[in-house]
């Protein structure tokens, strides 16, 4: 096993950070810093790879299906941490976009030991929220071997569903259990072996990529706003009312009033504005569009 993991880039020592342990807290940001540079040129590597997974994403969608994310440990935790955004950004169903980490619920915030070790946990828990060829199975894992993550791949394509493998190592494991992968090579980590560094953050980076992405395609933008928001606190209803009179032109009184004639839906307010309909017609209007407001306002 340690030879294993002395071949994988996210385990090799980066030569760059070997005096990091007597550099000035200037210098360690600096080492860091340089570093950090490294993954945006990573991710645009990857970004046909990125492609096919949101396409993946997006038919899943468009069949009713669902976005889910298996992984343990840090990666596990970006994927709930990218799952949990979606509803208040997109006003998604939280079952649209789910976030499995190895250990349950509970490992968010305290490691749970061992885990990730038995691929059988993977299988179980994407029975326990009933997994279906409509759905998209993304499995992550800084090094490409997590057992618990190849048991969850393996399973989902085993049923239909469409699979993404996303790493930091070339060839990884996890990759051979997927329709598609995503191999995104950082280079050694600053501290190695600490895949919450590098990896973690350009594995944050894809995951948004992935969500938004297919989110947009959705027609939960317009231009580059979000008119989808959901509007659950003051704030963000500010905010609502922000992106209606950026696209319709109204004075503050009037976005507000709409909205709330709206029940807070910043779609159908931007549709009744420019429009001039009532909330009734402007929902048909946008049912018809399918839920593209500038398909909606131009029919």
């Amino acid at each position: 096993m340690e030879e294993n993991l002395e071949l994988l880039t996210t385990e090799s020592r980066n030569q760059l950070s070997i005096t990091i342990d007597t550099a000035s807290p200037l210098d360690i940001l600096r080492i860091m810093n340089n570093q950090d540079q490294l993954v945006a040129l990573a991710v645009k590597e990857v970004l046909p790879e990125i492609e096919a997974a949101v396409q993946f994403v997006f038919e899943s969608f468009q069949k009713g299906g669902r976005l889910i994310y298996v992984g343990a440990g840090t990666s596990g935790r970006l994927g709930v941490l990218d799952a949990v955004e979606c509803p208040p950004t997109f006003s998604t169903d939280p079952e649209m976009v789910q976030g499995i980490i190895a250990g349950g619920e509970g490992a968010f915030l305290k490691a749970v030991e061992g885990a990730e070790d038995q691929p059988e946990f993977g299988v179980a828990d994407l029975k326990e929220v009933g997994l279906t060829e409509n759905d998209t199975v993304i499995g992550i894992a800084a090094s490409g071997r997590t057992p618990y993550v190849i048991g969850a791949l393996r399973y989902a394509r085993s049923i239909g569903a469409k699979t993404v493998a996303l790493s930091c190592n070339k060839d990884a494991a996890i990759s051979k259990e997927a329709d598609q992968s995503i191999e995104v090579i950082v280079g050694p980590e600053v501290l190695t072996g600490s895949t919450r560094l590098k990896a973690g953050t350009a594995h944050k980076m894809i995951l948004n990529m992935i969500s938004t992405s297919s989110m947009i395609l959705l027609g939960k933008a317009y231009e580059n706003l979000m008119v989808d928001v959901h509007v659950s606190n003051e704030k963000l209803k500010e905010r609502a009312i922000g992106i209606i009179r950026k696209i319709t032109g109204a004075s503050y009184e009037i976005a507000a009033e709409t909205l709330e004639k709206a029940d807070l839906q910043v779609k159908t307010a931007i549709v009744m504005i420019k429009t001039e309909t009532t909330k009734q017609e402007a929902e048909q209007l946008l049912s018809k569009a399918n839920g593209y407001v500038k398909k909606a306002i131009q029919n």
